[in-house]
């Protein structure tokens, strides 16, 4: 464990160094970054202007969970650039050269890339979250600061998990399939909202098949001391982020059985 998390800081280390080397291009992507994330919450502001409340939720609350989710999907999003252009190394056969190497394969692709623009992505979402935090006034303790900080690594995982499960299809389908898309960014902007304003049929499905609820929703009833009408038990709200991090295991014993099985294109 202790040399493949070497490995993996050199493989970072590397990526960083070779973006760095054109800091104007990285400046400018991140401002881009920055900008477009920038603009989905200008449309959720506009929302609110006509709105002032959807379900009960007010804006800055509303905000939380913007800044919430968006802050996981921005370090998974940086984190797995490998897994998300997998596809491409399918078609090519470049992934035979992983396989001829004595390391994890998820490793080397999780190591291919950190993606350095996502910092747009963090950095407008840290905004949005501390703006948040500052107009509700939260009573911050010590559980709920270790909870939200937890929410964001299982938001993390839950993100990487699914691009996992992606980057797997590809071994059977050749391609990654944009349908996954829905689930990963389409899953951002779902969870952006509270769960009460979706259909039983949509809530149950981001709850028990793609756990996104476990995210933001049910940490942010804990930190905003708010009661839950979908009657999740209290303690749940606790301890959601762990089922995040359960899904990104299972993605990954997925992905070993897609590496088993996977036959070279011959390109």
């Amino acid at each position: 464990m202790t040399n493949a998390l070497r490995l993996y800081v050199h493989y970072i280390g590397q990526s960083v160094r070779s973006q760095m080397q054109y800091r104007a291009s990285f400046l400018m992507l991140s401002l881009g970054t920055f900008f477009q994330t920038g603009i989905d919450f200008l449309a959720v502001a506009a929302l609110f202007a006509r709105f002032e409340h959807i379900h009960g939720w007010a804006l800055p609350e509303v905000a939380f969970l913007y800044g919430l989710i968006n802050i996981a999907f921005a370090f998974a999003d940086a984190a797995s650039r490998g897994f998300d252009l997998f596809g491409i190394m399918v078609r090519s056969g470049d992934f035979d050269r992983l396989l001829l190497r004595p390391r994890s394969t998820a490793l080397q692709l999780a190591g291919q890339e950190l993606t350095l623009r996502r910092v747009g992505r963090l950095l407008q979402g840290s905004i949005v979250f501390l703006w948040a935090c500052h107009t509700l006034d939260i009573a911050w303790s010590a559980p709920k600061v270790c909870l939200a900080l937890f929410a964001i690594f299982g938001g993390a995982c839950l993100f990487v998990g699914l691009l996992v499960m992606q980057a797997t299809l590809a071994f059977w389908t050749t391609e990654s399939l944009e349908l996954m898309n829905t689930m990963t960014y389409g899953g951002v902007q779902t969870a952006q909202y509270p769960m009460t304003i979706y259909r039983a049929y949509f809530r149950k499905f981001f709850t028990y098949v793609v756990p996104l609820a476990c995210v933001n929703y049910l940490p942010a009833l804990a930190v905003l001391e708010r009661s839950d009408p979908l009657g999740f038990p209290v303690v749940l709200r606790w301890i959601a982020p762990i089922i995040c991090i359960v899904f990104l295991v299972v993605a990954l014993q997925v992905w070993k059985i897609g590496v088993r099985h996977y036959r070279s294109t011959g390109s």
